[in-house]
């Protein structure tokens, strides 16, 4: 089974590219899971029940751009729990059979909004272990898109362009230690999508 991940700040077009890739290898007979961090996190889910919310929307739910110490050290537990349960999910699509597990929102990002949202000494040290535990994708794409563009578009994140240029500047750190395949997604979607599978297929 293949794990493909697409990561980038808000509004960079990871959602809307994932679903094409889906219905292309479902087209293609594959059998095709899906991914989402935040969903997946014990942490989302306890809020989610204590907020009487039922379901979970993909890009619906807002951002969240400051923490307190205390919030963000308990983040980064849950995340660290996250992470082992996601080992065992893994074990069991494979056991069912998966070609494909796609996900726009992995745990690259969620150290990324980690990171963001880190004002203390003590998270920043919690993150050197989270980093060896990551759940590593056998593809990881990275959405390169300029902030202006992302604010240009019809649905702009509320966060504003400062968020998202300190959030870009997160991922730049990283895209080498990870190893993602930088993809230009300033692009039509027909040209981002057209790259992606050139990518696969290489």
């Amino acid at each position: 089974m293949k794990f493909i991940t697409f990561s980038g700040v808000d509004g960079s077009g990871k959602s809307t590219q994932l679903q094409l890739l889906k219905s292309k290898l479902e087209h293609e007979g594959k059998k095709v899971a899906y991914f989402h961090a935040v969903e997946f996190s014990l942490a989302n889910k306890i809020s989610r029940f204590y907020q009487g919310k039922k379901s979970f929307v993909p890009g619906k739910e807002k951002a969240i751009v400051t923490a307190s110490t205390f919030s963000t050290l308990i983040r980064e537990k849950f995340l660290f729990w996250d992470m082992i349960r996601f080992y065992y999910f893994l074990r069991h699509l494979r056991n069912e059979g998966y070609d494909y597990l796609l996900s726009d929102r992995p745990f690259y990002d969620s150290l990324i909004n980690l990171s963001y949202l880190s004002a203390s000494p003590l998270i920043t040290f919690g993150m050197y272990f989270l980093e060896p535990i990551l759940p590593r994708a056998d593809v990881a794409f990275y959405f390169a898109v300029s902030p202006k563009t992302v604010m240009s578009r019809q649905n702009a994140p509320e966060q504003g362009i400062e968020y998202l240029r300190a959030k870009q500047k997160l991922f730049q750190n990283k895209i080498t230690d990870w190893k993602m395949i930088v993809i230009n997604a300033d692009q039509s979607q027909e040209a981002i999508f057209q790259e992606i599978t050139r990518r696969l297929q290489s």
